[in-house]
């Protein structure tokens, strides 16, 4: 199974060769698309310095937006550049822990799944700001009641998706309401998604966490407005 791993990248110099490292060792892809959007400190030349280094990192693809345009619009781009025969997404600070993902690729490989998200709840974590784990409590009980399901974790960045499914979905999302767009669009389908336990170290505001409460309630009308949707 050939995997994609997209790499959505903004501001994250501190993190970003330790993330692409960390999927090396992992040994679980063919390919990595980092997609710089108009990083401002030294992301940019970081990326630039690991892309010359072809021995160690022939993996990866790099492409640069000339303009901040969200995370939506990095994964489309990435997922442009993608030939696997399955996507993940990898956020470009530490809180997920490459070493997981062969544990969302067994239920593929043993033919119990085709689409499996990576379940922050159900695995060892690091504790999370309380209004946090109730926002997405929140977004995932509301998803479980729109599409009659029983998800533990809606807006885990972990969700390993057949590249045609996901091309096929047609994405419009241009921030952090890839989540819910990409989650909604998969259970209108009718496709039942399995859920693995992984391990999730979150971080605070001030090591760079950019997801906000505004983006809590767009996510609840991306949910309500695919389920309404034809």
């Amino acid at each position: 199974m050939k995997l994609s791993i997209i790499i959505p990248v903004f501001n994250e110099e501190k993190t970003i060769a330790q993330i692409v490292d960390k999927i090396i060792k992992a040994k679980v892809t063919t390919e990595i698309i980092i997609v710089n959007d108009a990083s401002t400190d030294q992301t940019k030349n970081i990326l630039t310095k690991i892309s010359k280094d072809k021995p160690v990192y022939h993996k990866v693809i790099l492409v640069h937006h000339n303009q901040n345009l969200g995370k939506g619009e990095a994964i489309k781009t990435g997922l442009a550049k993608t030939t696997g025969d399955f996507v993940l997404v990898q956020d470009a600070d530490l809180e997920y822990d490459p070493q997981d993902i062969p544990k969302l690729i067994k239920p593929v490989k043993d033919g119990k799944a085709t689409v499996v998200f990576g379940s922050r709840f159900t695995g060892e974590h690091r504790n999370l700001f309380f209004w946090h784990m109730v926002a997405n409590k929140t977004l995932t009980l509301l998803t479980n009641i729109l599409f009659d399901t029983t998800l533990s974790d809606m807006e885990t960045c972990y969700k390993l998706i057949p590249r045609k499914l996901l091309e096929d979905l047609n994405l419009k999302s241009k921030r952090f309401d890839f989540e819910p767009e990409v989650t909604a669009k998969i259970l209108k389908r009718g496709i039942r998604i399995y859920e693995v336990p992984i391990s999730y170290a979150g971080r605070e505001y001030d090591e760079g966490k950019k997801i906000g409460p505004w983006d809590g309630f767009i996510a609840i009308w991306t949910l309500i407005k695919y389920r309404l949707l034809d």
